[in-house]
Parts: C-alpha cells; sequence; structure tokens
C-alpha cells in the first residue's frame, strides 16, 4: 500500500474500500478487503446507501485477528436530510442542523465502535452558502474536540462553492470526494485548484461511469506491455496523478490486483499521454 499526507497531517491510503450499496454484505465484504491489504475504508451515516454498522461489525472482527484500529484509516460521513430516506433519517430531522451534525457523529461512532474517524466528510454542499457554513462550523467543533483528524467533501463540483467554504472555514478541506466522470469534465479545473491549495481528490463511480475511457488502445496497450488488466492501469495512472480511488468491487480476484497497481508504475510519457485522455479543456 502506498499512501498520501493530507494537509491535516493525516496519512491516507492511496486507494480506499468504499462499502456504499454493500447492505447486509458490508460485515463480510470490508473484511475480506482489509485482510487482503485494504487499509482504508469509506463509509456513511447515511441508512439509504450504506451499511454502517457492518462496518463497526468488520472493524471488531479484524481487532480479534489483530488488524488493529489505529492502523486503518476510517472516513465517514454527514448526509444531509435531502440526501436521506425520509423513512429512515439517523438524526432528528427537526432538530437545528448544528444538532443534526453532532447526532449524526454520535450514530456514527456507536455504529462503527470507535472514539474517533479520521476523515469526517459532508456528504454534499447545502443549498445555500448560510447553511453549508452551519454545518461546517458544527463539523469543526468534532475536529476541535479530537473527534475526527481532519475534514472533507464530497459531491461538490462547482469550484466556487470548494472556494467559498475553503476561504471561510477555520479548519480547511482535506479531502473533496467527487464521482469521476465525463460529464463534470473530469473535475479538471477544480482537481488543478485542488492540487494548488493541497487538497486530496477522492474519486467515485471511477471504473462504472468509464466504459470509453477503459476501452481506449492506449489502456489496452499498456495492459499488455506490463501484463496487467486495462483497470489496474487506470487506477495507477489515477494515483500516479494525485487521485485517490474509491474501490468498491465484491471479487476476491479484483481486490487482489487492486492491490497490486503499487508493484509498478507507469513512464511519464505514458502518464502524459493519459493525461490528454481526460483533459475536456481542449
Amino acid at each position: 500500500m502506498e499512501y498520501v499526507t493530507t494537509l491535516s497531517g493525516v496519512s491516507m491510503p492511496s486507494i480506499i474500500y468504499g462499502t456504499a450499496w454493500k447492505k447486509e454484505r458490508t460485515a463480510d465484504l470490508v473484511t475480506k478487503a482489509i485482510e487482503s491489504g485494504f487499509r482504508g475504508v469509506d463509509t456513511a451515516c447515511q441508512p439509504k446507501h450504506y451499511n454502517e454498522a457492518g462496518v463497526g461489525d468488520a472493524l471488531e472482527r479484524l481487532a480479534r485477528d489483530g488488524i488493529k484500529r489505529e492502523n486503518l484509516f476510517i472516513q465517514t460521513k454527514f448526509t444531509p436530510i435531502d440526501g436521506q430516506d425520509p423513512r429512515d433519517i439517523p438524526y432528528d430531522k427537526s432538530a437545528t442542523l448544528q444538532s443534526q451534525v453532532f447526532q449524526s457523529f454520535e450514530v456514527s461512532k456507536k455504529n462503527l465502535r470507535v472514539s474517533h474517524v479520521d476523515s469526517l466528510v459532508l456528504h454534499s454542499p447545502l443549498e445555500s452558502p448560510e447553511k453549508l457554513l452551519v454545518v461546517w462550523q458544527a463539523m469543526e467543533q468534532i475536529y476541535q474536540h479530537k473527534g475526527t483528524k481532519q475534514l472533507g467533501i464530497s459531491n461538490c463540483y462547482d469550484v466556487e462553492v470548494l472556494k467559498f467554504l475553503n476561504e471561510k472555514a477555520s479548519i480547511k478541506p482535506a479531502v473533496v470526494q467527487n464521482r469521476f466522470f465525463r460529464q463534470t469534465g473530469y473535475d479538471i479545473m477544480l482537481r488543478k485548484w485542488c492540487q494548488e491549495q493541497k487538497i486530496i481528490y477522492q474519486s467515485f463511480w471511477t471504473l462504472t461511469a468509464n466504459p470509453d475511457l477503459l476501452a481506449n488502445p492506449l489502456l489496452q496497450k499498456q495492459a499488455q506491455e506490463f501484463q496487467k488488466t486495462k483497470e489496474q492501469i487506470f487506477f495507477r495512472f489515477l494515483t500516479q496523478i494525485g487521485i485517490v480511488p474509491l474501490i468498491g468491487t465484491c471479487s476476491d480476484t479484483h481486490m487482489k490486483e487492486d492491490l497490486d497497481i503499487f508493484s509498478f508504475k507507469l513512464p511519464h510519457d505514458v502518464i502524459s499521454e493519459m493525461k490528454s485522455l481526460i483533459d475536456m479543456t481542449k
């Protein structure tokens, strides 16, 4: 495993196991992923899409097997009401925004059976700058009380929103987690700004949304030259340009292949060619 150090000083794995949509299989799959070599797990306090308690079950199993929590990177999220199933909201929907953040985080700690997380992410920007700041300031309080080692934001595709948050925040966002696909121009301008601010960009939906990239002859050629799969080539390319991909495979084989990307490096000329494939400014 390779690691990157965030602006908050957190050592974050260069690939992270994503747990969305795993439902009742979450505990088994997270256990398998960590035992295979993953050291980072992404979840959320959002029962609609995540089984956060299942991640907690896996952490307990792993601890019994000698894999300690302090050797793992655990990331969870506060999901605003708009992103929750109205029938299963994990906090009091009538409470203030600040209280919702605090309640959600207490549920996360209970689900995960931990005293703190390594990364707390706002699942999406709110509908107004004022509400965004209220939520972010509540997350900052969690940070200040050592509930999390860093803060981040997800599903933020407007660089101006990110700039606003970064300017107003006392605790700057250390990560941005976005869907990585053509429809948003692969976030090229947002990622450039993130690099300038030393904010780490995490990608999700990385394979599913990009069948055209995976079918590109350049990836096919490199897969043959390195005797790897085209998915391995793509993931390795992303890690070499500073992107941390979330990987949600349920396959033992794919887990092993995903971890094997650190056994080789793509040359600079190949990296440059592949960058041109996702440069939507041309």
